[in-house]
Order: C-alpha cells, then sequence, then structure tokens
C-alpha cells in the first residue's frame, strides 16, 4: 500500500468517526434545556421555503414570545418574495403589540441562493447546489467570525426547518462546522402538515442530523424512533 493511500483512507477513517460522534452527539442534545434559563434571550433563525412551507413557519414563530427569541433571523430562497413579504408582515404584527422593549429592529432577513428550482432538471442541479453550499458555509461558518463581540458564537442559538429541498443544503453547511468543531445553532426539524403518513425526502435526510425531530401526526411515530408528537402545531 503506497503512503498516498494510507493517508488518504486514515483521513475517511477519521471523517468517519468524527461524524459519528457528531451525530451521536445530536442524539443526546434536548432543547428543552433551554427552558431551564428562562431569563435569557434565545437567538433564532428560521428558514422559509416559499409557499406552504412558509405559512407552516410563520405559524410557528408567531406563538414564540418575541421578546425572549431574539434577534430573529428569517432565511429565504433567492427570488422568493412572498416569504421575504410574509416575515416583514408578521414582524410588523408583533411590533404594533408592543412586544419589543426598544425601537431597534430585532430580526433580520437574509437571502440564500436556491438548491434546485422548481421542475430543474438533475443534471443542472449539482452546479446550483454547489453555489448554495457555499452560501449557506459562509453564512453559518464565516459570517459570524467578522461580527463584532461574537468570536465562537454561531450565527443563531436555534435553527427550525421545515422543507423543502433548500434546507437539506442549508444543514449540510452546519453539519460541516460541526465537524470542524466550529460552533453551530441547535436544529429542530418539524415536518410538513401535509406529511400524515410518510416523511418527506428532507425529513428522511434530516432525520439523524437534526437535534430534534417533531411530526405533526401519530402515524409518523415509529417505535423506538427519534420523532417527538406534540399534536398539530400549524
Amino acid at each position: 500500500m503506497s503512503s498516498c493511500t494510507a493517508i488518504f483512507l486514515s483521513i475517511l477513517l477519521f471523517f468517519f468517526v468524527r461524524l459519528f460522534f457528531v451525530v451521536s452527539s445530536s442524539r443526546r442534545i434536548r432543547l428543552a434545556a433551554a427552558n431551564s434559563r428562562p431569563l435569557q434571550t434565545c437567538s433564532i433563525a428560521i428558514f422559509l421555503g416559499s409557499g406552504g412551507h412558509t405559512s407552516e413557519a410563520l405559524k410557528l414563530a408567531s406563538a414564540l414570545d418575541f421578546s425572549r427569541y431574539s434577534p430573529r433571523t428569517y432565511i429565504v430562497s433567492e427570488g422568493d418574495s412572498f416569504s421575504a413579504q410574509k416575515a416583514h408582515a408578521l414582524e410588523h404584527i408583533k411590533a404594533t403589540e408592543h412586544v419589543f422593549s426598544d425601537d431597534h429592529p430585532q430580526y433580520k432577513l437574509l437571502t440564500i441562493p436556491r438548491a434546485r428550482r422548481v421542475h430543474q432538471s438533475l443534471l443542472s442541479t449539482p452546479p446550483d447546489a454547489v453555489k448554495s453550499l457555499l452560501a449557506c458555509m459562509y453564512l453559518v461558518s464565516v459570517r459570524p467570525l467578522f461580527k463584532k463581540g461574537a468570536f465562537r458564537q454561531p450565527f443563531a442559538d436555534l435553527l427550525i426547518l421545515n422543507g423543502p429541498g433548500t434546507c437539506v443544503i442549508l444543514c449540510a453547511a452546519i453539519l460541516l462546522n460541526r465537524l470542524i468543531g466550529l460552533p453551530s445553532p441547535r436544529v429542530m426539524y418539524v415536518e410538513s402538515f401535509a406529511r400524515v403518513k410518510t416523511l418527506s425526502l428532507s425529513g428522511k435526510l434530516l432525520y439523524h442530523f437534526s437535534d430534534r425531530f417533531v411530526v405533526q401526526w401519530p402515524d409518523l411515530v415509529q417505535p423506538g424512533g427519534r420523532e417527538v408528537y406534540r399534536g398539530c402545531l400549524v
């Protein structure tokens, strides 16, 4: 066996061992532990996947205590003006309810490239997926390093996902962060209300990599699985 082959196999072995420990630690995380510090705020990021996904995600967000879950980051796909408008509208409604203790905006809107457009061919998808991954890596890995007073702090304490495909790329960037030891947000995946009997493709891909996996229908709960069922949330 050549030295190059031995080095390659050693790196590959290290990668899989590291991946195993990252996935194992994700399973042990309990997001409810944050409730033990009720006086502290929790920065939150929410991916708005357009259409029904956006409506469900914002419905979840509207139930939060904005005075505690602050600041908020809404992540939308490129060209999704609908989700951006809905996020601004929710923040405006909350502001009129005098939720905030000051007049400064407590939220921001970030845009990332789509991993795949509707009806896009599979052959043309990889370049767009790579472009989306690089943008997500900048968001979760590079950008926090240049934020004043936020060294070794993730771009958000908690990230909520509920599909579609671009959220898988976003989660992949966070997984890469964990593999190299950079700070990362906790990830909560909430399966869409429309998924009654089977998980979505995004849900199947992120099942083992999310810190908390929430379903909204009892038929999705598997014996010995890691799903959390709390009834219909949206």
